[in-house]
């Protein structure tokens, strides 16, 4: 193996696998439904298109693996949610205000620094227009990224899982993932990685804190 298997601090190189939405960034469900509100629509319209509508769910599930593009998704949603809804850069409009994780965030670049291997495990959203990871300036933060949407498979398939070791090239024994949903923890932990549930970003980070042997400094 080309990189060393130890990192600055003396603690073994780990792998950190961080999902993006709900972890990388602040939960977006105040956000969708603000945003749904100045959209003249039902509060929870957003989540319920997607997740409890049976179109919504397809298109959606069609978007995390590349089937559709984010455009055609954008299209097909809005006349979901309404005549009137605009569908140009609907995923964007959406989700424009939803602000990074600044803790799980700083986290990540304190594991970067002190030597530890990072990847992205993320399923899409789309990417164009809207690239909601550029927006939320974290992609320069990994070594691996793995978006459902350029790999078609989403979590929780557990090849994506098989398929972010083999890129970036640790066990999954030295390997931690971290997401908000608990669907997508358990093909995880039966491959052998460590599993964190996020449902609060302090405790969260606090626990990845001792597994990694970093401390998250925020910018002054």
């Amino acid at each position: 193996m080309s990189h060393s298997t130890e990192v600055a601090n003396g603690h073994e190189q780990h792998g950190l696998i961080l999902d993006f939405a709900g972890v990388l960034t602040a939960s977006p469900i105040a956000v969708h439904r603000a945003w749904c509100v100045s959209e003249g629509l039902d509060p929870g319209a957003w989540r319920s298109t997607l997740n409890d509508h049976p179109e919504g769910r397809r298109l959606y599930a069609a978007l995390e693996i590349g089937e559709i593009g984010q455009a055609e998704w954008n299209d097909g949603t809005a006349a979901l949610l309404g005549e009137h809804v605009d569908p140009v850069n609907l995923m964007g409009r959406a989700w424009a205000g939803v602000p990074a994780a600044r803790r799980m965030v700083a986290l990540a670049r304190a594991a970067r620094a002190a030597g530890h291997r990072l990847a992205l495990l993320s399923n899409s959203f789309g990417l164009d227009p809207f690239n909601p990871y550029e927006h939320v300036g974290i992609w320069d933060l990994f070594d691996v990224h793995v978006v459902s949407e350029l790999v078609g498979m989403a979590k929780p398939d557990q090849a994506i899982y098989g398929f972010t070791l083999e890129r970036i090239g640790l066990p999954a024994e030295r390997c931690v993932f971290v997401d908000d949903h608990t669907v997508n923890l358990p093909p995880a932990a039966e491959l052998g990685i460590t599993t964190v549930h996020v449902t609060d970003e302090e405790a969260a980070v606090a626990e990845l804190e001792a597994l990694l042997g970093v401390t998250a400094a925020l910018a002054a």
